[in-house]
């Protein structure tokens, strides 16, 4: 069958199940329940500390077949996976599923253990690096499941993805099961992506290599929540936890990409008091904001607050004035870091407050302004940041769709041709986020909007920006590369991407050769 995209998709996926195809980024969710906890009652005076990983292998009664989570805060610095995985396999576990928020290179060993049938399945956000690679050589028994960060928040809250056993690399964290992200030597930030995993998984256990003083404040996550704490001597490598200072581009072609989208926003009309936003931490991304700024500061407007992953430069336009307050989901710097743990209008927020679509509110229903990136968009403005030109897993959608689907105005900033190929096609190889909730995009040869937004179009001819049909913009990339061959992909599903309310909106199928 076909989705309403067009997208060929079989109404039953192996491995998978009956498959419930996109029906639109409109229609919204039918009301969900959130799912039951069973709680283990601790004894008072009882002991959360264990000695050992086999003894929480011992103490959480793991079986073949269980589903266990981990989060991605550590991102490539994270030895907490491998380590788990690693005693899992030496006592011979089978078939187990790992709902790993996001996968990086540094979890390559992950390749051995879907060899070996130690794990058979996988659901996650973003996945790159070697287990992508043999991901999409069909090296995993079953599809891999893509949620969106809203999209696997939803599914953990609703019981659609069961969590027999959560693993939280926790930087911080007290003999009762504290945790914060923002003191210890692993210190990486709030740790929003892993809130669903402690309040709806089975069991919890919080793996620290920073055992703090009771109690351990701030408090990300409660003890409330947590069955047992590992003390181990490291969750990984620093360098690998925080991407460093994040620098604004200086490539004058993305510089001009970044110009031409602040007067985008301007011409919009949102940027007034009040004004909220989200950036990547791309350079281009940074960019956007950079040119925000010098904006806000000339017209003298106070932004509401800015959301997403949080950057040393956001931080700056926080404490210079410019937005009343900062939603965090996740810190990709050092400075933001330090931020969070000092000041109170730096406020942690989990994936479900953030992007879930079946709470009663999330922040990216509130943001006005959303910077997207691309690694394909159709002339239809539908995008990929799913897999490359050639098929091969290498991303996905994280925020994407959620933010696209919640804010006023969604921007996709992009060179018009990378790598020699052109980045406008007439169909996009995966589809990430639909068209639907994608307004503009912008490039240094021009500005397309959707036709969605002849409000928007309208804005823009009226302040003389360089405003063109996706297709004009598709004709002068093709005219600098010519027409890239078709490529030739297997019919084995070897990934399944699911839009933000848990339908399909595209598979991915295993590469050739």
């Amino acid at each position: 069958m076909k989705n309403i995209l067009g997208r060929d998709i079989p109404d039953f996926i192996e491995g998978y199940g009956q498959v419930k195809p996109y029906r639109g980024a409109g229609p919204g969710l039918d009301q969900v329940a959130r799912t039951f906890v069973r709680i283990k009652n601790p004894r008072p005076g009882g002991n959360k500390v264990l000695a050992s990983l086999e003894e929480v292998m011992t103490r959480c009664g793991i079986k073949d077949g269980m589903t266990l989570s981990f989060h991605h805060h550590l991102r490539n610095g994270d030895h907490v996976l491998n380590m788990v995985l690693d005693e899992l396999a030496r006592r011979g576990f089978k078939d187990l599923k790992i709902a790993m928020s996001s996968i990086f290179p540094v979890h390559a060993p992950l390749v051995d253990h879907m060899e070996n049938g130690v794990v058979t399945g996988i659901y996650t956000n973003y996945i790159s690096g070697p287990v992508a690679q043999a991901v999409s050589q069909g090296g995993l028994k079953t599809p891999l499941v893509m949620h969106t960060h809203g999209g696997r928040a939803r599914a953990i809250e609703s019981g659609e993805l069961h969590i027999d056993v959560a693993f939280i690399a926790a930087p911080s964290c007290d003999l009762a099961g504290n945790i914060n992200g923002v003191n210890g030597q692993s210190a990486c930030g709030y740790l929003g992506y892993a809130i669903a995993d402690a309040h709806y998984s089975d069991q919890v256990v919080a793996i620290t290599d920073h055992l703090a003083a009771y109690p351990n404040c701030p408090i990300d996550i409660s003890q409330e929540y947590v069955d047992y704490v590992l003390p181990v001597d490291s969750l990984g490598d620093a360098q690998g936890i925080v991407s460093g200072t994040t620098q604004v581009t200086k490539d004058p072609v993305g510089l001009k990409i970044a110009k031409s989208a602040a007067q985008v926003i301007a011409a919009s009309g949102l940027l007034k008091d009040g004004f909220s936003m989200q950036t990547g931490a791309g350079g281009v991304s940074l960019a956007v904001a950079a040119q925000i700024k010098e904006l806000m500061q000339k017209q003298k407007i106070r932004g509401s607050f800015a959301a997403g992953g949080i950057t040393g430069y956001l931080v700056g336009m926080l404490e210079e004035g410019l937005f009343q307050s900062l939603f965090d989901v996740q810190c990709f710097d050092l400075q933001a870091v330090d931020s969070l743990r000092r000041n109170k209008n730096h406020q942690g927020m989990s994936a479900s407050l953030y992007a879930n679509p079946a709470n009663k509110g999330a922040v990216v229903n509130y943001l006005d302004v959303m910077i997207l990136g691309a690694t394909e968009i159709d002339t239809r403005f539908n995008v990929n940041v799913t897999t490359d030109s050639n098929g091969l897993l290498m991303g996905g959608s994280g925020g994407h769709s959620d933010t696209a689907a919640g804010a006023k105005l969604a921007i996709v900033v992009t060179q018009l041709v990378k790598g020699r190929l052109p980045i406008i096609v007439d169909e996009v190889t995966t589809l990430t986020t639909p068209g639907e909730t994608v307004d503009v995009l912008v490039t240094e040869m021009g500005i397309a909007v959707n036709p969605r937004r002849k409000d928007l179009w309208e804005r823009l001819r009226q302040e003389n920006l360089p405003v063109l049909p996706i297709e004009e913009l598709q004709k002068k990339a093709l005219e600098m590369t010519g027409v890239p061959d078709k490529i030739g992909l297997g019919e084995e599903i070897v990934a399944v991407v699911e839009y933000r309310d848990g339908t399909v909106i595209d598979v991915v199928r295993k590469l050739k050769g």
